[in-house]
């Protein structure tokens, strides 16, 4: 992709955003990233410490592929559950960025908002870049951005489900409403074509973690993934035809040819 993605102080050409957890082994997760061009990758703070030398392997796995972490706060149900792990990710792996998820539901795993704003207004004071994961609501937009957030990560469907895009006419409005500000999907995202789909909507970035992770063949899928995001966000630049409810010839009748058998 010719033009660059700005997420606060890093300049980034890859638009895709891989997460790092449910591949099958170390060494098919390597070459996934590899294959996907990601720049950044997702890591859940209680994965990478949560045992001894596994933990540190894969932490030497991460630092080897020299991209930049974003780690999550993944499974934290309270504001103040989120801001203690924000703080304890942020001495680990050395970053002030960190995807904040405060989560409010078992079934959806869907953001609870509520919390969402107030660990985001405790992080942003506190020095953090942070990326949180929300629901495709503009007045919660506001309230995050006015929290000090400077990307968003609404999500496109429940995590993990595969489903794409559930509801267009919202992650469109988000788009419009906010047209400087960098939008990234996040999660839901099951099939390469979901992710083209929301970069022809104008969103700057996609995150995939369980479609890549859990593929057949995770490699070649994130190779399918990478291409797809670099074809929707080329798509969206070159501006699309609007849609026509009645058809248009695609030749022109003015000087078509045609045969006069009027003295056969």
């Amino acid at each position: 992709m010719a033009d660059k993605l700005r997420l606060y102080d890093a300049e980034l050409s890859s638009r895709l955003i891989v997460g790092t957890a449910q591949y099958p082994s170390p060494a098919i997760l390597s070459d996934a990233i590899k294959a996907s061009h990601a720049e950044i990758v997702t890591v859940s703070l209680r994965r990478e410490a949560g045992g001894g030398r596994a933990g540190q392997a894969f932490w030497t796995l991460i630092r080897e592929l020299g991209v930049r972490v974003l780690p999550n706060t993944a499974g934290c149900r309270t504001a103040k559950e989120a801001v203690t792990t924000a703080q304890m990710a942020r001495e680990v792996f050395g970053t002030s960025w960190v995807k904040l998820e405060v989560i409010g539901e078992d079934d959806t795993l869907q953001p609870d908002v509520f919390g969402l704003v107030e660990a985001a207004g405790i992080l942003a004071r506190d020095g953090f870049q942070v990326f949180p994961y929300m629901t495709e609501d503009l007045v919660v937009a506001e309230k995050l951005l006015g929290a000090g957030c400077e990307v968003l990560m609404p999500w496109g469907a429940p995590i993990g489900s595969g489903r794409g895009l559930n509801n267009r006419f919202g992650l469109e409005a988000l788009r419009k409403h906010f047209p400087n500000v960098p939008l990234i999907v996040d999660a839901g995202i099951g099939t390469p074509s979901h992710a083209a789909a929301a970069m022809e909507l104008g969103y700057d970035a996609v995150l995939i973690n369980t479609a890549i992770a859990k593929a057949g063949d995770p490699v070649a899928m994130a190779r399918a993934f990478a291409l797809a995001l670099e074809a929707g966000h080329l798509a969206r630049g070159a501006d699309p035809i609007e849609p026509r409810d009645m058809a248009e010839p695609s030749t022109p009748q003015i000087g078509r040819a045609f045969a006069d058998l009027s003295h056969a």
